[in-house]
């Protein structure tokens, strides 16, 4: 079976579409997630593959279905945004002929195909639909969402796996070259890190709001916390560790105003739900989390780095496309999990939505008042990338928890779990979800 990368027609991108067709009628009902690690061991069953047999095999379970029910599978094939197999390093063969192997020896090693899924879980022997959304999970549950909702399959599972490798981050692949190519010979030649544009934009939003780096200091601090009651999350498992304040305060520079509590850290981990029909998933094992509505962007911006305006203008058409095809407003948010990998977006990104009535300028201000999970308005519940680890799925994974009231330690109490929105990564170009505990 031949899988191709989903077509920019699966994903809702213009305003003025309406409500989704198929509001309330694709519901998720299984959560697996691996164990977390800061890079590979070199193992088999540490492999980025072999993490993501045991996601894929716990949503199975977690939602009480048999595996040959499953008709659909959705993932990205790329594990990766910064660690590459070196070139002049031989090939890890004992994890390789481990597994049942495609044409490509570094498939479930390096990056990850819907084949080596498939050859390597023959339980899954119903499978007539594989699709790939590329770069994110949140980009995977849109194309999982829309082939539900369409027909195209009745019990999907969704997959994102990441890897990390021994090293510096991002010193491999073309980095490593001895020539840059395309706009990256413009963007990256100079050196500056992956942060330097979200940097560039926050110290404008400081300048033109009259707010400073200081003032983020309780997003973070309120992230971590968090983090640590997700125990599914690296910080949780390995390294239970509070960023305060000062901590936070005294970091040393990346590329500022942004410093390294600003920046995510990459590792091994990997995670997969399971999306049904409404229909079906009223009989399954738990308690169902319905889809409302998915919206993307796609906006380009004018030049290399979008500007400050740029980013305004596209999150607040997001936040109107993720409303008006849920058929909601922001005042029916209970809490929120916009990404976080670089931090100083989030708040692009959550006053975009206006999310408790904020407005651009306000978000840091709002960071000084309770946002706390036993508050009344829960920013981040899941602690994201910075609470948890980079993956850009705890988002997601923290909504359907809290609406199923399972998320545990991290359980919201300030307010009635109902309504929730995911998603990212960048305020220009990401995908999101809303999700519901009614249909």
């Amino acid at each position: 079976m031949s899988t191709s990368v989903a077509p920019a027609s699966v994903f809702r991108t213009a305003e003025g579409l309406g409500v989704w067709e198929h509001r309330g009628k694709v519901a998720a009902v299984g959560i697996g997630h691996s164990p977390t690690a800061r890079r590979w061991d070199g193992t088999p069953g540490n492999s980025v593959g072999g993490i993501s047999l045991a996601a894929l095999r716990g949503a199975i379970e977690d939602a009480g279905v048999d595996p040959a029910e499953v008709d659909g599978l959705v993932m990205d094939p790329t594990t990766t945004t910064g660690a590459f197999w070196p070139q002049d390093k031989p090939l890890p063969w004992d994890t390789i002929n481990a597994y049942e192997r495609t044409d490509d020896p570094l498939d479930g090693v390096t990056r990850l195909s819907a084949e080596w899924i498939l050859k390597n879980m023959p339980e899954l022997n119903g499978v007539q639909f594989t699709s790939y959304g590329m770069v994110c999970m949140s980009t995977a549950i849109c194309v999982a969402a829309q082939a539900v909702g369409d027909g195209r399959a009745h019990t999907c599972l969704v997959l994102k796996s990441w890897h990390n490798l021994e090293g510096r981050y991002s010193q491999g692949g073309a980095n490593a070259g001895d020539a840059v190519p395309g706009s990256s010979a413009i963007r990256s030649l100079w050196g500056t890190p992956a942060c330097f544009g979200t940097a560039v934009q926050f110290a404008e939003y400081c300048r033109k709001y009259g707010k400073n780096h200081d003032m983020m200091a309780p997003f973070i601090e309120n992230s971590r916390l968090n983090g640590l009651k997700f125990p599914e999350g690296y910080w949780a498992q390995h390294r239970p560790e509070e960023i305060t304040p000062e901590d936070y305060k005294a970091a040393r520079w990346i590329a500022k105003p942004a410093n390294l509590f600003d920046n995510d850290m990459p590792i091994m981990v990997s995670a997969a739900y399971l999306f049904t029909t409404a229909e079906r998933a009223r009989h399954l094992k738990q308690k169902p989390v319905y889809i409302l509505n998915h919206a993307s962007s796609r906006t380009r911006p004018r030049s290399l780095t979008p500007t400050l305006d740029e980013v305004e203008e596209d999150t607040a058409r997001t936040a109107r496309k993720i409303y008006e095809g849920a058929g909601i407003t922001a005042a029916d948010l209970s809490f929120e999990n916009m990404y976080d990998g670089f931090t100083q977006f989030h708040q692009f990104h959550i006053e975009g939505l206006g999310y408790r009535g904020l407005k651009f300028g306000e978000a840091l201000d709002f960071y000084q008042t309770d946002i706390s999970i036993s508050g009344p308005n829960p920013v981040q519940p899941s602690g994201g990338n910075i609470g948890c680890g980079r993956s850009r799925f705890w988002m997601h994974t923290d909504c359907i928890q809290q609406l199923q009231q399972r998320a545990g330690e991290r359980q919201v109490t300030g307010v009635k779990p109902e309504v929730a929105v995911s998603g990212g990564p960048m305020p220009l170009g990401g995908d999101y979800t809303v999700w519901s505990s009614t249909p």
